[in-house]
């Protein structure tokens, strides 16, 4: 904490923060890849050296070695103090700065406003809607009751330039928060008006249940047919999903989830009893899409139409589900015939008709299978060949296990070779991938020993740093017993992942600013991680861990084996010796 700022509140900050946004106002960033690049403005160089990753929240420097998160660029570029460079970033994200009288005062408080903000606006649409027979005719049109209105909050944006504006804006500071959540647009003369006119609107809500954006849908044939809230300090269209809330209010225990497109669907959905369903916001399914999904229950259904649009998305979430493939976990692909969706589909057949199609969805192995054999020439050697080409990536996606070995096994079955061979050529391929790009920085492998040859604690902090969400799961008490230098600032970490789970890379980094236990993480945070296919960061901090507590159990046995030879064992050291000697104390 500095001064009388909450720290919590200062972590959501740069949590909620867009580092591109603040480094882009001020230095000329291109695109490259999922980073951007610009020449470094801390020294003078002729070549970009300076990168920024929307996905760690932080940017550095591999010339001069500079690095942070956004509060460290406001006091590196613009030499603010820090609480100066806190309200700032406050000020452009449109919050408040709340400041502590004492101990008992929430933080983050000053995020209640924009909460509050959304609530009453989603109340004014709902007003509105019914004033309006358009609407709601539309609604009754597409099979939508008033009692399924009301669960889903759904309103109306009436016509006009500024019907929000006028109602909820008539100060600088609420005009502030009506743009930092998205409701209005400024435009280049400085002027306001509202983002959704004459649109059927359906709230969004958080896992708490608060509202923190819309969706809005024309009522005619317009364009766009769907219109979103922007990325805000509160929405984050990566990270929520429509209907996952009001699932997980209808149903105490939900046993499988259907992942569809449009909020129509999950609405019609619901209208017919199967609450159930949740759907992405405008975006491909994500890692923090599918970590939540699974937090909930262990089967997952993706819906999708079955045109070639409707196959092509369910590859995307194919692609992006593999590394979350675990034992018990199951993912299937519903394909529904062409020109419908889930929600006219419902309307027609009626519901026991989609959960029949539920019934009969085809797991995930299938589906790749038969895409990847649909590339390939199975009747000769150069299309199979081909086909462990297109599999191998994918492959190495999946962490290891029962799944992975079996799908391996089903794939050698289609090549024709026996599948200890093939599993052989894969990772014999994956350790001759190159350790080192063009312009010679360091590039960590997905093999043993992948991150060069730091120490097991380092590469475990390092890719903990640029890989938060990996260690939501792990087992921190297989530390309990280890004692090399830094284990106990990565269970720290760790503990810390896992107590705020959607903490960045630069949020965490925050915790540590001031503490010198912390000092160097910012230069492991920049280490340049692969982004070939097969690099899996969980899968390799999960070995880091279990190398770490079979070390410690080799060297603890070690000690007690040397107090035998001098006959100084207690009994329960004797107990602890016989235990270890049993149990598999040298990873065997």
């Amino acid at each position: 904490m500095s001064g009388l700022i909450p720290k919590q509140f200062i972590v959501d900050l740069i949590d909620r923060a867009d580092v591109v946004e603040v480094v882009g106002r001020r230095v000329q960033l291109k695109k490259a890849g999922k980073e951007y690049k610009a020449c470094c403005p801390f020294h003078d160089e002729k070549s970009p050296s300076f990168t920024v990753s929307p996905d760690k929240g932080f940017y550095h420097c591999f010339g001069c070695g500079q690095h942070g998160n956004a509060l460290d660029f406001l006091m590196q570029y613009d030499h603010m103090e820090f609480v100066e460079a806190v309200e700032s970033l406050a000020g452009l994200m449109g919050v408040e700065v709340p400041h502590e009288e004492g101990q008992s005062q929430r933080p983050a408080r000053s995020y209640d406003s924009l909460f509050e903000l959304i609530k009453k606006v989603a109340e004014f649409y709902e007003a509105e809607l019914k004033k309006h027979d358009a609407a709601v005719d539309y609604l009754k049109l597409r099979g939508i009751d008033g009692a399924t209105a009301k669960r889903f909050g759904i309103g109306y944006a009436p016509s006009g330039w500024s019907n929000v504006l006028d109602k909820f804006g008539k100060s600088k500071e609420t005009i502030d928060r009506l743009l930092a959540v998205g409701l209005i647009i400024r435009k280049d003369n400085g002027q306001n008006y509202d983002r959704f006119r004459d649109r059927i609107m359906f709230p969004i809500r958080d896992s708490r249940g608060r509202m923190i954006g819309f969706g809005g849908r024309v009522l005619l044939n317009e364009e766009p047919k769907y219109l979103n809230s922007p990325e805000t300090v509160l929405f984050h269209k990566g990270r929520e999903l429509y209907g996952l809330y009001e699932a997980r209010q209808a149903l105490r225990n939900i046993d499988r989830l259907v992942v569809v497109e449009g909020y129509m669907d999950v609405v019609g959905l619901a209208r017919h009893g199967i609450d159930f369903s949740t759907a992405t916001l405008g975006t491909a399914t994500t890692d923090e899409h599918l970590n939540r999904l699974f937090r909930v229950c262990d089967e997952i259904f993706f819906c999708f139409d079955g045109d070639r649009a409707g196959r092509a998305a369910a590859w995307r979430a194919l692609e992006n589900a593999l590394p979350q493939i675990r034992e018990g976990r199951q993912i299937r692909f519903v394909f529904l015939p062409d020109g419908q969706d889930p929600d006219s589909y419902v309307q027609e057949h009626g519901a026991a008709a989609f959960e029949s199609a539920l019934d009969k969805a085809m797991p995930l192995s299938d589906f790749l299978l038969e895409e990847l054999t649909a590339q390939a020439d199975m009747n000769s050697v150069d299309g199979r060949a081909r086909l462990a080409e297109l599999a191998r990536p994918l492959i190495m996606k999946i962490p290891p296990g029962v799944f992975k070995e079996l799908l391996t096994v089903r794939l050698a079955e289609s090549v024709g070779l026996p599948a200890h061979k093939l599993e052989s050529i894969l990772r014999t391929d994956v350790a001759s991938e190159p350790r080192a790009n063009s312009k010679g920085k360091t590039r960590l492998r997905s093999v043993p020993g992948g991150l060069g040859n730091p120490s097991i604690v380092r590469r475990a902090i390092t890719l903990l740093l640029n890989h938060p969400e990996a260690a939501r799961e792990l087992d921190v008490s297989q530390l309990s017993g280890v004692s090399k230098p830094g284990c106990d600032l990565l269970r720290d970490l760790i503990e810390m992942v896992q107590s705020e789970p959607n903490l960045t890379t630069a949020g965490l980094l925050e915790r540590w600013r001031n503490d010198e236990k912390g000092r160097h993480l910012g230069k492991l945070a920049a280490v340049e991680l692969p982004e070939l296919d097969e690099f899996d960061a969980g899968a390799e901090l999960l070995d880091c861990i279990a190398q770490l507590a079979v070390g410690a159990r080799r060297d603890r046995m070690t000690f007690l084996i040397g107090k035998q030879t001098l006959k100084s064992l207690t009994d329960a050291e004797r107990n602890e010796l016989r235990a270890l000697s049993q149990g598999s104390a040298f990873g065997g």
